[in-house]
């Protein structure tokens, strides 16, 4: 619980067990979050949808592309798993450190659009690492602050958001893309998001440390965190949940433009397609998640039920492994394993949030992401690898499918029961 001299400040608190719905307040600062997540995602996936003709221009092969791809998530993993972006969130006033990365990603994605080698256009990538690294640390550390009931609701939103960013961007990059190039496409999204500052500087909640909780948080160390399996079990489940956003998210396109070649006009508008049922999925689950345990059931048997059988959805994947020369059966095919990942990515940032409470909220999610996105270097990777190898990239789907389904088992065998973590009482 906040000090009384933080509950004057603080606009997220979980002040009584009785459900309440969200405020005002709470609710402007959840969808503003959720405009910078569909912002962070909007900037990060602009590569993926340049990628075929960055590749044509440099003349890259399908390893080198796939290595352009998974340069973002080197710092953006590195600042997460070495505990850096956690405890910034952790340490500092959350509303301005989520103001600095923002400031810096949007930067970033801006030089992209204004160098002129792969070589530069990496470091720039690099950059926007550092910058979107403080996100999900900060969303965690705020939505910790939320009462039970209504953290599917909020993670479901920004998780929405990451599905959105991509549904976007896909469709009105596609025709920046094709009337203005790919440099124009990051010089103006990337330019054009910093019209979000203003609102968040505004409406951003001012809660710094938690100072109350000082004596449990001394105690809490990372040490801790890494003795626990439930831990482990949210770390190597979310990475696999990632894998399959990520690879979907990086290979898609030029899947579709590649092997199944469409123009870009029609790519975008498939590919938009396929993460607006992402989001949608997302939404729903939420919402059910949050209402069933506001009437009383368990958030162990409601979370763990999403993630674990979400992933298991999602692992319809493999069916590729039958299926060629096939496109319309190929599509239902990804489309079925998409409302199973939506399931998943509603409900896993909400157990995590719960386990760790607010003391370690920010560290958790810090080292928890960092690890979860080491997928967005290998999935890419392995999908370029394979196509070099193969000249398709149907087993880079199979794949996929697979790590989904293990990631299922880890999360229902490795988290138990979602409840908060006992600091103190570990030895």
């Amino acid at each position: 619980m906040l000090t009384r001299g933080q509950e004057g400040e603080a606009s997220i608190v979980e002040a009584s067990r009785t459900p309440q719905p969200m405020s005002r307040r709470e609710w402007t600062i959840v969808l503003l979050l959720m405009i910078s997540v569909i912002i962070n995602y909007i900037d990060r996936s602009n590569l993926s949808l340049a990628a075929p003709l960055i590749r044509q221009q440099f003349a890259l092969s399908p390893l080198q592309i796939g290595s352009l791809l998974s340069a973002f998530f080197w710092t953006y993993a590195l600042m997460q798993i070495t505990g850096i972006a956690g405890w910034l969130s952790d340490r500092f006033p959350v509303g301005w450190v989520m103001v600095g990365g923002y400031v810096l990603w949007s930067g970033a994605t801006v030089i992209t659009g204004l160098v002129s080698r792969p070589t530069t256009i990496y470091i720039a990538l690099l950059l926007l690492g550092v910058g979107e690294s403080v996100a999900y640390p900060c969303y965690s550390r705020i939505f910790a602050e939320l009462p039970q009931e209504h953290r599917g609701r909020a993670n479901a939103l920004i998780d929405a958001g990451t599905k959105l960013g991509p549904t976007t961007g896909l469709f009105v990059g596609g025709l920046l893309l094709v009337h203005f190039g790919w440099r124009m496409l990051f010089i103006l999204l990337g330019g054009g998001g910093l019209l979000w500052l203003p609102p968040w500087i505004k409406a951003m909640p001012r809660f710094g440390r938690r100072v109350e909780v000082e004596s449990a948080a001394g105690l809490s160390s990372m040490v801790k965190l890494l003795r626990l399996p439930c831990a482990w079990g949210t770390f190597l489940g979310h990475f696999c949940g990632n894998y399959f956003f990520y690879f979907m998210l990086a290979w898609l396109p030029t899947y579709l433009v590649g092997e199944e070649k469409m123009s870009i006009g029609a790519m975008s508008r498939l590919s938009s397609a396929v993460f607006l049922l992402i989001a949608t999925c997302t939404l729903i689950a939420g919402a059910i998640s949050d209402r069933l345990i506001a009437a009383g059931a368990s958030p162990t048997r409601v979370r763990r039920a999403a993630v674990v059988g979400g992933l298991g959805v999602a692992s319809s994947l493999l069916a590729l492994a039958f299926v060629h020369h096939n496109l319309p059966l190929s599509i239902a095919v990804i489309a079925v394993a998409c409302v199973g990942y939506g399931a998943f990515a509603s409900n896993h940032w909400a157990i995590s949030q719960t386990l760790a409470g607010a003391a370690m909220a920010g560290r958790w999610t810090s080292l928890q992401n960092g690890i979860a996105n080491l997928s967005g270097i290998v999935a890419p990777w392995i999908a370029g690898l394979i196509v070099q190898i193969n000249g398709s990239s149907r087993l880079a789907f199979v794949i996929t499918g697979g790590v989904a389904l293990v990631g299922a088992f880890l999360w229902g065998l490795l988290v138990r029961r979602v409840e908060p973590v006992d600091w103190e009482a570990l030895a």
